[in-house]
């Protein structure tokens, strides 16, 4: 980064990039930016819902690539997906930073960082993996081959990567080969003790990092970085968190915790000889006692713990804490046992802090409970998985508020945050104030920013910068009113036939979304006698794969779940229907949704509005907006949920969605396909 000094206005230099990359001046792209430079001057927050073909990665890169030059600074673009990540760094940064060199007169520069488990450990590959107790898997001679191989493969690629980076290992190896040869946060020596410390990949990644203008990061990494005591990014005072709507679920993945039998036992191996055998002999009961306790366990959430699962609990914190205690410090001149040593306490810390969150969670009432706890038990054997306990927060909001808004100027971002109309919904969940705060400009201040007040509260503004495509006049919303509501037996043979005269009337062209795969797979089985055009089905192939084969021939349909919902890019003619089975509510048994549902009830709120109508809004604008992908898709969205026409909380849910022209008449919404299908390139 070189010294600030004057530069360009954000309005000049974005049109400068847009003219540069051959685009075109759109008002929403030059509002956000804008906003986003406003946001830098007065340190507010921001909120900014930028519809698709806003060209919003613009809107927000120019005005921080500008802050970072200016500041002399680095600036975080957090993003839940790889594929953004891979867009930003793969495509939009070098273009633009290529576009920006003559008016900046310096190259902007960027790193992209993830978490130090994405990373090949050249130490671990050195020395090995630890002994661990055998995977069932493993007693299978081809498990045992195809492990062989991807190590073999992964020693080979050791000595040709740059970057150590696991996603640039193509063909990718198993989860299992990977633990093999790399090592997790807790697990590292640190590079002043490591041998190999000065070629460490990771290391090199996180130097790389702090010397860049942008580091691209995902919303794990920015959640880990704001959960452990150390510092993980580089040092920065603006994060851009694009998927915001997605923000949420990523930190409360990360900071689940789960405890095992096996993870026990893991910890008693690494051990081993460096401490007394009485000790270890202590924890290894204590895992065996889970183990026969938790196998009986009914799975699903636990609004207590059962007295003797909180007996074994208590005695696995116990005995590892013991543990612990006995390793004592790893601060030793031999490296083999120095790295031994870190390898037990990361493993016996993780046991012991999982072991006392379960305890703890039950502490307070219902209305002031922190986490929810529940088993995870395949009590069929399908997936051949022992029982796990799990323990997540129930909320985010407090360590968001207090560990990201609280320290950093942060713009959220996304095509969908506001839900029923407004940007509250989602601001409780982050740990913004609903009531949103414009901060008045600070008479004589260079910056802007508000003087220090005691009174002080987060403050952040909420920005809709709309569209650029015309949805009322291109995109039907179609509700089956006349269908039964959904039941619990699958889809109705009305939904089936109304999915097979909606798909016969687009000529082929549809995106079906289910809520689940069960329900995906009868609609293909079923409705491939039904109509006359292929349907493909998620996870009869990869998901890239389908979606590619999907895209190239405009008479397929494509069935799938969750990730489609999100995930399917598909513009032009292939896609002129997009069918969504029911509304996407969360399962009445997910263990986290249900507990946060009690929990505002508790408190006096509405959980089924808070906390399922919310997750339903999100879901359906993410589904509904795979419709409109470029200026000139037309379409109709069919919804073939009646409640979203006949229910209170309908209102809610479709003032969350894009504003497609509305009709409950099924022959209209057959007449548009129709005509889009006759109008289409052959």
């Amino acid at each position: 980064m070189p010294p600030s000094r004057d530069l360009p206005g954000v309005n000049e230099l974005l049109s400068h990039a847009v003219e540069a990359l051959g685009g075109a001046e759109r008002p929403g792209q030059v509002e956000m930016a804008e906003a986003v430079g406003r946001a830098l001057r007065t340190g507010e927050h921001l909120a900014v819902q930028a519809g698709t073909g806003t060209g919003k990665s613009l809107a927000y890169l120019v005005p921080a690539i500008r802050h970072a030059m200016v500041k002399n600074t680095t600036v975080v673009v957090s993003t839940a997906t790889i594929a953004l990540q891979r867009q930003l760094v793969d495509r939009d940064l070098p273009r633009l930073a290529k576009a920006l060199k003559k008016p900046l007169g310096h190259t902007p520069t960027f790193a992209i960082l993830k978490g130090r488990r994405n990373y090949l450990c050249l130490h671990r590959l050195d020395t090995g993996a630890p002994e661990e107790p055998e995977d069932p898997g493993l007693f299978d001679p081809f498990a045992v081959s195809r492990l062989g191989k991807e190590v073999g493969r992964l020693r080979e690629w050791a000595s040709d990567t740059e970057t150590g980076d696991r996603d640039e290992l193509v063909p990718g190896v198993s989860e299992q080969a990977w633990r093999q040869v790399s090592v997790t946060a807790r697990e590292c020596l640190g590079a002043s003790r490591c041998p190999i410390g000065t070629d460490c990949f990771a290391e090199r990644a996180r130097a790389e990092a702090g010397k860049a203008d942008v580091v691209v990061t995902n919303h794990a990494l920015l959640a880990i970085d704001a959960l452990q005591g150390y510092q993980v990014l580089p040092e920065h005072d603006l994060v851009i968190v694009d998927e915001a709507h997605e923000l949420v679920d990523r930190v409360t993945s990360v900071a689940t915790g789960e405890l095992t039998a096996a993870m026990v036992a893991i910890a008693v191996r690494r051990c081993g000889k460096l401490i007394d055998a009485d000790i270890a002999d202590r924890l290894q009961e204590a895992s065996e006692g889970l183990a026969m306790i938790i196998e009986d366990l009914p799975p699903g959430r636990m609004d207590s713990l059962p007295k003797p699962l909180a007996g074994s609990v208590t005695a696995i914190r116990d005995a590892a804490h013991a543990c612990i205690t006995a390793l004592g410090s790893d601060r030793k001149e031999d490296v083999e046992e120095a790295t031994a040593r870190k390898l037990a306490r990361s493993q016996l810390e993780e046991v012991h802090d999982t072991a006392t969150r379960l305890l703890e969670a039950f502490e307070e009432d219902a209305a002031h409970q922190r986490d929810v706890v529940w088993l995870n038990s395949d009590r069929y054997g399908m997936s051949n998985r022992p029982p796990s306990l799990h323990v997540a927060p129930l909320s985010v909001a407090g360590l968001l508020r207090e560990r990201v808004f609280g320290s950093t100027t942060t713009v959220l971002t996304s095509a969908t945050l506001t839900l029923g109309g407004a940007f509250d919904t989602l601001a409780r969940q982050w740990g913004l104030p609903p009531e949103q705060a414009k901060v008045e400009k600070a008479e004589g201040t260079a910056t802007d920013k508000a003087p220090p007040s005691d009174a002080e509260t987060l403050k952040w503004t909420g920005l809709d910068v709309g569209s650029p495509f015309d949805h009322r006049r291109n995109g039907i919303l179609y509700v089956a009113k006349h269908l039964p509501p959904p039941g619990r037996d699958g889809l109705q043979p009305s939904t089936l036939d109304e999915i097979a005269e909606l798909i016969d009337a687009a000529g082929g062209r549809t995106l079906g979304l289910f809520s689940s795969m069960r329900a995906a797979k009868q609609a293909t089985e079923e409705l491939r006698d039904k109509v006359k055009y292929p349907i493909l089905c998620q996870g009869e192939d990869t998901t890239s794969l389908l979606v590619s084969k999907f895209a190239d021939d405009a008479r397929t349909c494509l069935f799938g779940t969750l990730s489609l919902w999100q995930g399917v890019d598909v513009p032009g003619p292939s896609l002129q229907l997009v069918l969504v089975d029911r509304i996407p509510f969360p399962r009445p048994d997910d263990p986290v949704s249900s507990a946060r549902q009690r929990a505002v009830e508790a408190r006096g709120g509405n959980g089924f509005l808070t906390v399922a109508a919310t997750h339903a809004a999100l879901l359906l604008a993410q589904g509904t907006g795979r419709l409109h992908r470029s200026v000139g898709d037309r379409g109709v969205v069919a919804v073939l949920d009646s409640r979203l026409a006949t229910a209170r909380y309908g209102s809610f849910l479709k003032a969350s969605l894009p504003p497609f022209w509305p009709t409950t008449d099924p022959e209209i919404a057959r007449a548009a396909l129709r005509r889009l299908d006759a109008a289409a390139p052959a």
